[in-house]
């Protein structure tokens, strides 16, 4: 990140069929540190408070179907490589039913899951900004696979996620990538990348992206009392607060940084 940044993703809400599985994979499993419980919202935060996740419990709400607009993933941001290996010896030792694969992006090392209500999660360390590919002086990220045994071999042992963990960027399933990224653009972030396939990545400071949208779900919609995703939290250096509407339904709240 930049000395002073402008802009930070600093929380996001999901809608829960079941609190308890749900509970047992971010607090257990992943080690988000349970902040206060009231009524049917559950809020959570690693250790260093650098993000919040609020579950809302809704028992009798259907789970949505996989791929559908909204979240395509949330993503995680470790501060190390050691940081990501100790995490994934923990998901691999305790034998995680819902990894979904791994890729090198030149900009960054991911690793993919869902949680157990299919919402994705991408876990991942950024290389330093001096290593990120570019062609044609743009950003060129890439999918290329990521060495896994590489890896394991940087964790020292098994650990829940870092207490400086933040929530790095969100990825968007939307139906129209135009509407889209005005919206993005109109809070201020910028267009970093747009020859990926069906993809546009958008961000402030430079970063290679806080938000990806993408065309994936091919405009498939599920009922809005669905499981998933209902709403996330931008902070935005000089900016009063506001709440808006994004292209897929969920709201954005706008707060000061």
């Amino acid at each position: 990140m930049t000395p002073t940044p402008t802009l930070s993703l600093t929380g996001l809400t999901l809608r829960v069929q079941n609190l308890e599985r749900q509970l047992a994979f971010y607090q257990g499993l992943l080690g988000l540190e349970v902040l206060r419980q009231q009524g049917p919202q559950t809020d959570l935060a690693p250790a260093g408070g650098q993000f919040n996740l609020t579950l809302l419990h809704e028992p009798t709400a259907p789970l949505h179907p996989l791929p559908t607009l909204g979240l395509y993933h949330l993503a995680l941001l470790l501060p190390s490589r050691a940081a990501l290996a100790a995490i994934f010896r923990r998901l691999v030792e305790a034998r995680y039913p819902h990894f979904q694969g791994a890729s090198d992006h030149g900009v960054s090392e991911a690793l993919y899951l869902a949680d157990p209500e299919g919402n994705g999660l991408e876990l991942y360390r950024d290389r330093p900004r001096l290593e990120w590919p570019f062609r044609g002086g743009q950003l060129a990220m890439v999918s290329e696979p990521l060495n896994l045994e590489a890896l394991l071999a940087e964790a020292s042992g098994s650990q829940p996620l870092d207490p400086e963990t933040t929530l790095g960027h969100l990825h968007l399933h939307v139906r129209d990538l135009d509407e889209a990224q005005a919206l993005y653009e109109g809070l201020g972030l910028q267009l970093m990348q747009s020859d990926y396939p069906g993809a546009r990545f958008l961000a402030a400071d430079g970063y290679h992206h806080h938000i990806g949208i993408n065309l994936w779900a091919r405009g498939r919609t599920t009922s809005s009392n669905a499981t998933g995703l209902l709403a996330y939290q931008i902070a935005l250096r000089g900016r009063t607060p506001q709440t808006l509407t994004d292209p897929v339904g969920a709201q954005v709240q706008v707060v000061p940084l």
